[in-house]
């Protein structure tokens, strides 16, 4: 069987999958650091201003400033 290699996406470093326990990290240490950078909001869904909003949510143009 052939051992597949991948690039982890937070430090780019190559890594065999069947030896990491945090994939698609290479490691736990990588996994924390891509999970703070969403917690950060240095990662974000992009917005194009068409999504549909929740019943919950104001209209922006409702809101008093």
């Amino acid at each position: 069987m052939t051992d597949v290699t991948l690039r982890c996406p937070t430090c780019g470093q190559p890594f065999y999958r069947r030896l990491s326990e945090a994939i698609p990290f290479c490691s736990d240490r990588c996994r924390s650091i891509d999970l703070g950078r969403w917690f950060g909001e240095v990662y974000a869904m992009p917005l194009d201003g068409t999504e549909e909003r929740d019943a919950d949510d104001p209209d922006p143009d409702d809101i008093e400033p």
